[in-house]
């Protein structure tokens, strides 16, 4: 299937949900996760309706963001080296991945103010995997309450991977859980608009849960080779 394809069938599947659950498609951002894809194919995806893109790695996503003729809005959704705080800061309209003060401090110094302020997530682990990044929902407001402090960013919300599993109810219930959570820091901090969780496995699951942006990599480019 050509890649122009392949995104529109996403986007016809996801209008499809979205009609469903009585969801507004507007109301949902869809992040394409380009990890490991090259520029000719984001750029595809860009045409054809895709404006958010996702890298986790910061020397992958250097030369697309630069070599890209279109703009999107570019997301890191990697692990933040501290070293690599200084130019992320530069490259990038998003980071979903704040999960320590030390380096939200650290994007917040080297962020150019000409650029405006750095949208930021904190990621948060509700099922708490040693192998995955992310604070325990419990600690989240602690955190968010110190990086409202920071001046040049500004906190969007919160963002989860949960534990992958085929079982709808599960999945249902594990966002529910940090859906709970986003809506409690909704309550005092009104100001808050994103809650990022859902993949091409579990999106379904994340938008009947309240999921405001959705992480789509299979879905857009197919199977990573």
């Amino acid at each position: 299937m050509a890649e122009e394809e392949k995104v529109i069938s996403f986007l016809q599947e996801f209008n499809q949900v979205c009609s469903e659950i009585g969801k507004n498609p507007e109301e949902v951002i869809i992040l394409g996760a380009s990890k490991s894809q090259d520029i000719s194919s984001i750029e595809s995806a860009f045409k054809t309706g895709i404006k958010h893109f996702g890298e986790n790695f910061l020397q992958e996503a250097e030369p697309k963001i630069k070599g890209l003729d279109a703009s999107p809005s570019w997301h890191f959704i990697g692990s933040i080296q501290s070293r690599k705080a200084k130019k992320i800061s530069s490259l990038f309209q998003w980071v979903q991945t704040i999960d320590r003060l030390k380096v939200a401090e650290k994007l917040n110094k080297n962020r150019p103010p000409e650029l405006g302020k750095l949208n930021v997530c904190i990621q948060v682990n509700p099922d708490h995997e040693k192998n995955k990044s992310g604070i325990p929902l419990a600690e989240c407001e602690k955190l968010l309450a110190e990086l409202l402090k920071l001046d040049q960013l500004r906190v969007r919300g919160i963002m989860s991977i949960p534990r992958a599993t085929n079982n709808f109810k599960q999945q249902r219930k594990v966002f529910g859980k940090i859906r709970s959570c986003f809506e409690s820091l909704k309550d005092i901090y009104p100001e808050l608009d994103t809650l990022s969780m859902g993949m091409s496995g579990d999106y379904k699951a994340a938008i009947l849960e309240g999921s405001t942006m959705i992480r789509i990599g299979t879905g857009i480019f197919g199977q990573r080779e």
